[in-house]
């Protein structure tokens, strides 16, 4: 992905509050903000244009994250009708300022987005079909470059749904491959700029030591993993079926130790340097 310089404008000076971001020499801009201030983000100009958005929350019944991306001919209108939901709590939508952009293009948009979060894997897409559109070849490599800023804006805004669960690692720390043993068991994986990516294959234990009793997250966090499909039993063990990012190094050796653990130790390198070590190096 080419590099980019970001422009993100705060009306109010608060992050967490509306905001808008573009992009030098791109056509495109972005306009976010919580649900509490959907009055003021629809009121804005930019809204009454034709676009595509995202409204991002946690599902009621996973707690997991969850989001729904669709497109509108006018964005102020449509957002009004989701208001019937209740999981969401942020809202992006992206439109164009010199106006470009068709109602074929958005379709063509929203299909490829839709496929994009599917397979980055980090949300319940809590509407997985799109309407799609075909679209002359031209405007098709124009919307791929229109894509791409959309995934270079929406992580600045917060939003990772399109973030791929195990990217290819950026910087020698994050390529270096790590491992998590306990009982005769290995897992694998390597660092991120979220955490760490736990590699598909790998092994955790079947069941929870004494110390998780005292820290019900631990718990959760491999329920819901085995709810998921992502934690399976086999062979005695529990088996993960695809890679999984956890927040810490420290969380995933919880996953993996059925109990707490300190990530910092419990990681080593292929020569049994401990990532502790490794980053004093």
């Amino acid at each position: 992905m080419s590099s980019a310089t970001i422009k993100i404008f705060l009306p109010h000076g608060d992050p967490k509050r509306l905001r808008t971001a573009e992009i030098s020499n791109w056509s495109g801009k972005a306009v976010a903000g919580p649900r509490t201030e959907l009055d003021q983000l629809i009121v804005r100009e930019e809204a009454d244009n034709v676009g595509i958005y995202f409204l991002t929350g946690l599902d009621p019944m996973s707690g997991v994250p969850a989001v729904y991306i669709g497109e509108a001919e006018s964005i102020k209108e449509r957002l009004k009708q989701h208001l019937e939901k209740d999981f969401w709590n942020q809202v992006v939508f992206f439109t164009s300022k010199d106006e470009n952009l068709t109602k074929a293009h958005i379709r063509f948009l929203e299909g490829r987005v839709i496929e994009l979060a599917r397979k980055a894997g980090r949300a319940n897409l809590t509407n997985s079909q799109s309407t799609n559109s075909r679209l002359p070849e031209s405007d098709r490599a124009d919307m791929e470059i229109f894509l791409q800023k959309i995934e270079q804006l929406l992580p600045a805004l917060g939003v990772e749904v399109l973030v791929p669960m195990a990217a290819q690692p950026q910087s020698t720390d994050e390529s270096r491959l790590l491992y998590c043993d306990i009982v005769g068991l290995r897992a694998s994986g390597h660092l991120t700029p979220n955490g760490i990516v736990v590699l598909k294959g790998s092994h955790a234990v079947l069941n929870l030591r004494p110390s998780a009793e005292g820290y019900p997250w631990v718990i959760n966090a491999r329920e819901q993993l085995k709810l998921s499909g992502i934690l399976t039993e086999f062979d005695g063990h529990l088996m993960f079926t695809a890679d999984h990012e956890f927040a810490s190094p420290s969380a995933a050796a919880a996953v993996i130790h059925g109990g707490t653990a300190n990530g910092r130790t419990a990681w080593k390198d292929a020569q049994g340097r401990t990532l502790k070590e490794l980053e004093a190096s």
